[in-house]
């Protein structure tokens, strides 16, 4: 019945299967009980904060919780798109809580118990909470390449001691065998495997998640250094991480082991196919002269900070993303690794206002801020007289707006809801999950998108749309027309709003049909209509 959960059993424990399955079963419930509330309870907010809340305090197993969430998502079909989009999202939750405990445990350990590989996989996982990622599977990749290398030395120098030996058990001390070991990785990586640094793309958050890194090939200076590290360091060459400005290196050292001169290292360029550069080489390489202190070597958990730093930068760069999602785990784990930071705090307190989420952590947070420097106490006064406005606001909240077609306002409005739609000038796909009889923006936002350039200009009924790119975009009637080739839209969204693809059309879910009840009957009148050449 439940194959999945065989992992978590070990053949010498003593079962009471009976018990296991009851305990299983009524996990499943709590978890159906869970997800069914999500929509009723959290429609209008695009993050359940409050329902995270429930589920930390879980009675029942969390991988029992967590396998039942696992059914939903893989349900068959185009139904149940409600209770697929809020299990994914409760699973991004609890994947990512457990995950977060795996990362402060890895930070408490002795540095040299703090493998850079595993680091990275950690930041890859939390990022990615619904992926496959593991560091066995990861290291077994790595292991791989490893093999390769040893292959491509033993050509060239059978007797090599990295030959000997498996992984962390050989140490190589002579300069010119630690030189074959680069040369044959550099073969392997850069030659046979065609690793290389991603220049065309380099601000893809995809090149600073290890397991993307060894499916694509291609990556930044950090990501591509960690794997270069790992391998070296398996076959018995001691390279170190080098935070150096705007280019990640390794360095390698060429005289006495603990040297402090710089000059005594070889620094290695991973990004660049392994070549190695001079200290002069290195500042040609950025363009300008640095201090010593720059060509130090760092520890496993500033390795980290600097690949979670790449993903903030990113995470403030995107602008798709209406939850902000990179940049709220990148803030996550920079707190996790270093939870005093003002700087990144007061971030996380203003991004969460921003998002009108988590209230109540936003007080939190301001009060840790104003501890640990009242110096902030202005916009940490600003944030908490706003925020708990928020609050009150919320209190009063009324129930939701109804839209009826019957109202004469709204005569105007051709289209409904779960119509799938294309646009005529930008030829987008779309579904529309909401209407007004007229432009409900403001007037920054007409004159920036040009609207009264359109021959009904603002006076006629816009569209809430769903795009096919990912995208949220607000229409106006004129600029949409049925498609002729209805087909599913990929939005992460859809199932907010939808319950079902029928094939031609969405059928709204029940939330959004309180908020427009005499949509649906149209919808399927209209559907009716114009596929009625036997589509549907």
């Amino acid at each position: 019945r439940w194959p999945s959960l065989l992992k978590y059993y070990s053949h010498t424990d003593g079962v009471t299967w009976l018990e296991e399955y009851k305990a299983r079963h009524n996990a499943g419930l709590e978890a159906q009980r869970i997800v069914a509330s999500f929509s009723k309870r959290f429609f209008s907010e695009h993050v359940p904060c409050d329902g995270f809340s429930d589920i930390e305090t879980l009675g029942c197993p969390s991988h029992f919780f967590e396998d039942e969430l696992m059914c939903i998502l893989n349900m068959e079909g185009r139904k149940g798109l409600t209770w697929k989009y809020y299990a994914k999202k409760i699973l991004y939750f609890l994947r990512q809580q457990n995950i977060l405990k795996n990362l402060k445990e890895y930070l408490q350990r002795p540095t040299d118990r703090q493998s850079f590989l595993e680091g990275a996989v950690l930041i890859d996982q939390y990022c990615n909470p619904l992926s496959d990622i593991c560091l066995k599977s990861v290291q077994a990749q790595v292991d791989d390449i490893t093999d390769k290398v040893r292959k491509v030395l033993r050509t060239k120098n059978p007797r090599h001691p990295s030959l000997a030996s498996k992984a962390g058990e050989v140490c190589v001390p002579e300069v010119e065998l630690q030189r074959q070991v680069l040369d044959a990785m550099n073969c392997v990586l850069y030659e046979q495997l065609k690793y290389k640094g991603n220049e065309l793309d380099y601000y893809n958050s995809l090149n600073s998640y290890i397991h993307q890194v060894l499916i694509r090939r291609t990556g930044i200076p950090i990501s591509l250094s960690v794997l270069y590290l790992t391998i070296a360091r398996q076959l018995g060459v001691k390279l170190e991480p080098v935070n150096f400005p705007s280019h990640f290196l390794l360095r390698w050292c060429q005289g006495k082991e603990g040297s402090t001169d710089i000059f005594d290292y070889t620094y290695i360029d991973a990004f660049g196919k392994g070549k190695q550069l001079t200290v002069k080489e290195c500042e040609y390489l950025i363009g300008h002269h640095v201090t010593e202190e720059f060509y130090g070597v760092v520890t496993s958990k500033e390795v980290l900070q600097r690949m979670v730093g790449n993903l903030l930068n990113l995470g403030k760069r995107e602008s798709t993303d209406q939850s902000y999602q990179l940049l709220r785990d990148s803030l996550d784990l920079y707190l996790a690794m270093y939870p005093d930071n003002v700087q990144h705090l007061m971030l996380q307190a203003r991004l969460y206002f921003h998002l009108g989420i988590w209230p109540e952590k936003v007080l939190d947070i301001l009060q840790h801020i104003q501890a640990l420097d009242p110096s902030q106490h202005g916009a940490v006064g600003y944030l908490v007289q706003h925020t708990l406005e928020h609050i009150e606001r919320r209190k009063e909240e009324v129930g939701p707006e109804v839209k009826h077609r019957s109202d004469e306002k709204h005569k105007e409005v051709c289209f409904s809801i779960g119509l799938i739609m294309k646009h005529k000038r930008y030829g987008y796909n779309c579904v529309i999950y909401g209407w007004d009889p007229a432009c409900m923006m403001g007037h920054e936002w007409i004159r920036n998108m040009n609207v009264h350039s359109l021959p009904h200009g603002p006076h006629q009924p816009f569209y809430n749309v769903l795009v096919e790119d990912g995208s949220c975009r607000y229409a106006a009637q004129e600029n949409l027309e049925y498609n002729s080739e209805p087909r599913e839209i990929p939005h992460p969204d859809i199932g907010r709003y939808f319950s079902e693809f029928t094939g031609v059309h969405y059928l709204a879910n029940t939330e959004l049909e309180i908020r427009y009840p005499e949509d649906l009957e149209l919808t399927r009148a209209t559907v009716q209509k114009i596929y009625s050449s036997g589509k549907e």
